[in-house]
């Protein structure tokens, strides 16, 4: 493995699975003493090095935890392995990807334990893919199933004066119906619930297997673990054994019938480290870190599509803080960049958003497939690849999903918000001048009347003919009176409907794609790149030198609200808020405003 530039680059399962064709490999032996390795999970993976995270040993992303797994998988240094999680906060569709890691791990006949203090939905997800559920001693298991809120405020804006008129082309889109209606309309409820028994069905799936567990059987488990002490939990049969931290090597010493070695974070996925006891060499490595990555191997770039779409460049928040934007123009650039580079001789596109801006996903597809001229494309998706998200993967040559990938909303939203009536309210006068004919169609004053509703869906069908017939030129065989209309599905429904061809996570479209081009050794690099140092300070630091009071206000905001709904809730509101904010700029938009995670 090797560290370059500001990218991690990774030596993949592909390469270990050759070190094991050699006989490098050897299942753990009888023995006096078995080392263990142990790795922490805390927080959510990033799904790529962004920020900060390339300063670490790389298992903070996704794609490192997974190859950290395949390593250990064949390294006769360790004969098991322990998964400690902290407070972690995995997406379903992380932990299927992990889980994945981990049966191929367990493939090579060593064993995979999980310890927690405490066990929420997906963390006793994750830990159903291993030999040993261990809970700490006192801890607790909540598995209450899923639970779905979702807000109506036509009400609430017809109250305090705005008028929404957001037009929506697909009966089954219903990214309008938050503001415009009090309940949901029948098509949705019937597509947002199928979606949900999707998930759950996923969900009971991963846990029934893990824990050889009938459907009568989690049902009683589950009346049982929404919130059961560890002695409730062993009974019911949802987790293994509950031990008390100092014990954990004694017990893992009776399981292996040997004394037991850990150790923690056995090695890095990436070279190279950085001493922050020194300053100068903090500032060394930010300096080093900046430079472009050297690309010296037969490499596969993997390209992110991470969050709301917008025009321009990727933010890392919106109008609202918090939630992730992914720009045109930064993606654009990026693809330039692989176009360029003669070793990258294949491309993956990770998609992981609800779509946005209609022109933008225009762009981002226009320039894949100039990238496909020169270089396969294959597309992974990773929670969701919704709206405009599937705009950009109908351009891939073949895409994966994961079980629980939120796959679809083909369909076109657009309008404005007329605050005549709010202004009214607050007293606010506003004089309005127009000329043109068309110049007071987006007046944020007046509603549209029949005439500018009828031009604006015009317009808006024209957006998703377009649409449909992007899909329909990169899904061979895709019925779309079955898919369209901002239908929602998971992956493994996607999949049967030729939305998607095959299930599997980011790891294993890499290989995939590696094996087809018959690489046998080769690098991951990811795109964008991280943002240099100068760039970093510059995005911290930047609104706070332009508007010093307006800085503090969103960061006391974004405080209040993470501390009020918790982090995961937060950005799933967040993301739907920036989403629906393009209005401002855009009045078509590809996007399904949707918040959707599992508690």
């Amino acid at each position: 493995m090797a560290h370059q530039g500001t990218s991690y680059i990774y030596r993949t399962r592909m390469a270990g699975a050759l070190l094991a064709l050699a006989g490098t490999c050897s299942l753990a032996l009888p023995s006096d003493e078995v080392s263990l390795a142990v790795i922490e999970i805390s927080g959510t993976p990033a799904e790529a090095e962004i920020g900060f995270t390339w300063l670490g040993d790389g298992s903070e992303t996704l794609l490192g935890m997974v190859n950290t797994i395949d390593t250990l998988a064949y390294d006769k240094e360790f004969d098991g392995l322990v998964l400690r999680l902290k407070d972690s906060a995995l997406g379903i569709t992380q932990v299927e990807e992990i889980g994945q890691a981990i049966e191929r791990y367990r493939e090579t006949g060593k064993q995979v334990h999980v310890f927690a203090e405490g066990y929420s939905t997906s963390d006793l997800l994750l830990a159903s893919f291993a030999d040993e559920i261990i809970l700490q001693a006192g801890g607790y298991v909540s598995f209450p199933g899923l639970h779905m809120e979702e807000m109506y405020l036509a009400d609430t804006l017809a109250w305090v004066g705005v008028q929404a008129q957001l037009v929506q082309v697909g009966d089954f889109k219903g990214a309008n119906e938050t503001m415009t209606r009090t309940a949901p309309s029948p098509a949705w409820d019937e597509n947002i619930s199928g979606l949900l028994d999707g998930m759950y069905g996923n969900i009971r799936s991963i846990i029934m297997n893990g824990r050889d567990l009938s459907d009568r059987e989690l049902d009683e488990a589950m009346k049982v673990v929404w919130a059961a002490s560890g002695d409730e939990a062993v009974e019911a049969g949802i987790i293994d054994v509950v031990v008390d931290l100092p014990e954990l090597k004694a017990h893992l010493a009776e399981v292996y019938d040997a004394e037991v070695s850990w150790v923690s974070d056995p090695y890095a996925v990436a070279e190279g480290s950085v001493d922050f006891s020194s300053p100068l060499a903090v500032f060394g490595a930010f300096m080093a870190e900046s430079g472009p990555v050297h690309i010296d191997h037969p490499t596969i770039a993997v390209l992110h599509i991470e969050g709301t779409i917008i025009d321009g460049d990727s933010s890392s928040g919106g109008m609202f803080g918090g939630g992730a934007s992914v720009g045109s123009r930064t993606v654009r650039n990026a693809i330039e960049t692989i176009l360029k580079e003669d070793l990258i001789e294949g491309v993956i596109v990770r998609v992981n958003s609800p779509g946005g801006s209609a022109i933008a996903s225009e762009v981002m597809w226009q320039g894949i497939e100039r990238l496909k001229t020169e270089k396969p494309v294959w597309v992974s998706v990773g929670n969701m690849a919704a709206s405009g998200g599937y705009y950009v993967l109908s351009a891939g040559d073949k895409v994966f999903v994961n079980p629980s990938s939120i796959v679809g909303s083909i369909g076109v939203v657009g309008g404005k918000y007329a605050m005549g009536e709010l202004y009214e309210k607050a007293k606010v006068h506003v004089v309005e001048r127009s000329r043109g004919p068309m110049g007071d169609l987006f007046s944020a004053s007046k509603p549209w009347d029949a005439s500018q509703l009828k031009i604006m869906r015009e317009e808006m069908n024209e957006t998703y003919d377009l649409f449909i017939s992007r899909v329909e030129a990169g899904r061979e065989g895709i019925d779309l009176d079955a898919t369209a209309e901002g239908r929602l599905f998971v992956g493994v429904d996607a999949v049967e409907l030729k939305m998607a061809d095959e299930v599997g996570g980011l790891d294993d479209a890499i290989n995939a794609l590696a094996g087809e081009m018959e690489m046998g050794d080769f690098d991951v690099i990811h795109y964008p790149q991280p943002p240099s140092f100068e760039d970093m300070i510059l995005q911290s630091f930047g609104q706070f030198i332009q508007s010093p009071g307006a800085s503090v206000g969103i960061s006391q905001l974004e405080m209040m609200l993470r501390s009020l709904l918790g982090d995961q809730r937060y950005l799933s509101v967040v993301d739907t808020l920036n989403a629906l904010s393009l209005l401002r700029d855009e009045k078509v938009l590809l996007v399904n405003p949707r918040a959707i995670y599992i508690k």
